[in-house]
């Protein structure tokens, strides 16, 4: 008889757990899934502003070796990302892909000038740096004039920055949403448990010996849920680029990497924390307490 009930009671502290990390590993999976929103958010905006063009125009008759010196020193520049050498006859031969006729050979001659095409990095993609970048660069006699779409700049900054606050306020909620789930999870595991640990105090264990055990459980409890959550968002990954192939453009295994860390970090500690202070709290119950 007493086998069975150690068999039975075993059985039911084991459920408990494996309920407690599931129930853990699915609110992770949903942070990690945030995260993941956020890294390709930030991934997107930088690359729309890094293929924001600045259309750099040099005076007609300028030579091609003085054109790739000013290339050169543009790429010098910390702002710039990359450059492109434009020469006439190539955006002649561009033009005339895009009308579909040689225009060259009606006009008798090329009217196109030679030019530099410039990509900013993406925290210099904004009308105040680049204002300061073309101060800088019209004092080369070389340039005629700099094109670029001041209006364009402004909405992408404007709707990205929009964006951002947007996804970070549901991320701050998404994460106190979070805690107070892994907590209240773990506090009704424990809670299971407020006998045994009752017991054990009335039989002269210390506080923190008694700790000890349900601390390491729910650390390991954390780490077991956070790599759950990771092998769950590699695969919500996987399927999302099957599915959108697009989306291998955004990606980036260091950040990835940020995020998965980030989930195990938040899943150890939350889960620490929180069978601490529910130990903590059956442990100064007393036994009357324990049957409300």
């Amino acid at each position: 008889m007493e086998e069975f009930e150690g068999s039975a009671s075993s059985k039911k502290t084991k459920t408990i757990y494996v309920s407690t990390v599931i129930s853990i590993a699915l609110v992770l999976l949903m942070t990690g899934l945030l995260g993941l929103i956020l890294v390709h958010a930030k991934s997107l905006s930088n690359y729309v502003k890094e293929n924001i063009v600045l259309n750099i125009i040099v005076n007609d008759g300028a030579k091609e070796p003085d054109v790739i010196a000013l290339q050169k020193q543009i790429n010098a520049n910390p702002y710039i990302l990359k450059t492109q050498y434009i020469s006439k006859e190539l955006a002649a031969r561009n033009l005339t892909k895009d009308l579909g006729e040689d225009f060259v050979e009606f006009l008798g001659y090329n009217p196109l000038l030679s030019s530099v095409d410039v990509y900013m990095k993406a925290d210099y993609a904004n009308n105040a740096s680049i204002q300061i970048f073309i101060q800088q660069l019209t004092k080369n006699p070389l340039v005629k004039e700099v094109v670029y779409q001041k209006s364009l700049i402004n909405m992408v900054n404007q709707n990205i920055r929009g964006i951002g606050l947007v996804i970070l306020a549901f991320a701050g909620i998404l994460l106190i949403i979070a805690i107070a789930l892994i907590n209240n999870t773990i506090r009704l595991a424990i809670y299971s448990q407020r006998f045994l640990i009752k017991s054990m105090q009335l039989v002269g264990a210390t506080k923190n010996f008694i700790r000890k055990p349900f601390l390491a459980y729910g650390i390991l409890h954390g780490l077991l849920a956070g790599l759950i959550a990771i092998i769950l968002l590699l695969l919500t990954l996987y399927f999302a680029q099957q599915q959108v192939p697009e989306m291998t453009i955004l990606r980036n295994w260091f950040e990835f990497t940020i995020v998965f860390v980030a989930v195990i970090a938040i899943g150890i500690l939350i889960s620490g924390l929180s069978t601490y202070f529910a130990v903590s709290k059956f442990l100064r119950l007393k036994i009357y307490d324990l049957y409300r």
